[in-house]
């Protein structure tokens, strides 16, 4: 079981546009209405795909009711706390050639017994289970250190915590040691505070934290795949697009194959190859929709321990 945290869920409205013209009416070609949030994300794929998941959110407003009929539509477990304000809404401008725009809103503001029934939420249901996952913004005026209180109730419970986040909510959750972090490559440059135009100074930078104490430090890199990092193996893996549709999501989905690769036994290099098939297939579907086990039969990983560390990745 992977046990999911999204303390600043949204309804995500996904709308394709022929071309996105600004200040002009843009008449909408299709629109996809998704239970969104990284972690929400994570335990949608993770269930599209047959494995075990329960994600845990606040649930307030109408938005919060659609927030549950949307997650029950896609058969994921749930566990909604009742907070007093209303779950936002995010909406994603998309055009044929695969460019994305996204508003988000910023979400409620939680009261601090609030943010405590969600840690309690998530911690009830790590007892027992492979991994409890802290993921995405925190709700405003949130205390920095929530994602490290997580870490250290997952830890009490006895199960391994994935954290993925940014800023400094992912830097104070790095001091509690998760046992594993997924930045994408802007915030990796963030959390270590320089640019990293290469492969190799991505490299760098996540042995640099694993030397610190994270066990597996996972960075998405976009059409560049993902980076595996631990203090045994490095890890990089990726996979052609024909036709990109939304990114929206797809590292989320990237980490849903890592960690269901990792909970259901596979070693490093199949949980990469699994999870950038995933995060792949992702990015050929509308909006932030979740591939099926047929959407990851075409796709081609191409895995290796001997990276081009020249790599340019451009500008962080």
């Amino acid at each position: 079981m992977i046990v999911t945290l999204t303390p600043n869920p949204s309804v995500d409205r996904a709308i394709t546009v022929a071309r996105l013209e600004r200040g002009e009416v843009n008449r909408a070609t299709e629109v996809h209405v998704d239970a969104g949030g990284k972690g929400l994300n994570v335990a949608r794929a993770i269930t599209a795909q047959g494995g075990d998941a329960v994600a845990v959110l606040p649930a307030g407003g109408a938005e919060g009711v659609l927030l549950g009929e949307l997650l029950d539509d896609a058969g994921v477990p749930r566990a909604s706390v009742p907070v007093a304000g209303a779950a936002r809404v995010n909406i994603t401008v998309a055009e044929p050639d695969g460019t994305t725009t996204k508003l988000n809103e910023p979400g409620p503001a939680l009261s601090a017994a609030e943010l405590e029934s969600l840690l309690d939420a998530a911690a009830a249901r790590a007892a027992g289970s492979a991994w409890l996952v802290g993921c995405g913004s925190l709700p405003p005026g949130a205390p920095t250190d929530l994602y490290a209180t997580l870490v250290e109730r997952g830890h009490a419970a006895g199960a391994l915590v994935a954290i993925d986040s940014s800023g400094p909510a992912l830097a104070a959750a790095i001091g509690a040691s998760p046992d594993l972090i997924k930045p994408n490559h802007e915030e990796l440059a963030e959390l270590v505070g320089r640019s990293l135009p290469t492969l190799g100074d991505v490299l760098d930078a996540a042995q640099g934290l694993v030397a610190d104490g994270i066990p597996t430090v996972a960075v998405s890199l976009g059409a560049h795949g993902a980076l595996l990092v631990t203090d045994s193996a490095v890890l990089h893996a990726r996979a052609t697009v024909e036709r990109p549709l939304s990114t929206v999501g797809a590292g989320d989905c990237m980490l849903a194959g890592l960690l269901h690769g990792l909970a259901t036994g596979l070693d490093g290099a199949a949980a990469l190859s699994a999870a950038v098939a995933w995060g792949s297939a992702a990015v050929s579907l509308p909006g932030s929709s979740v591939p099926s086990p047929a959407q990851l039969a075409g796709v081609i990983v191409d895995l290796t321990t001997t990276p081009d560390l020249t790599m340019e990745l451009g500008q962080s």
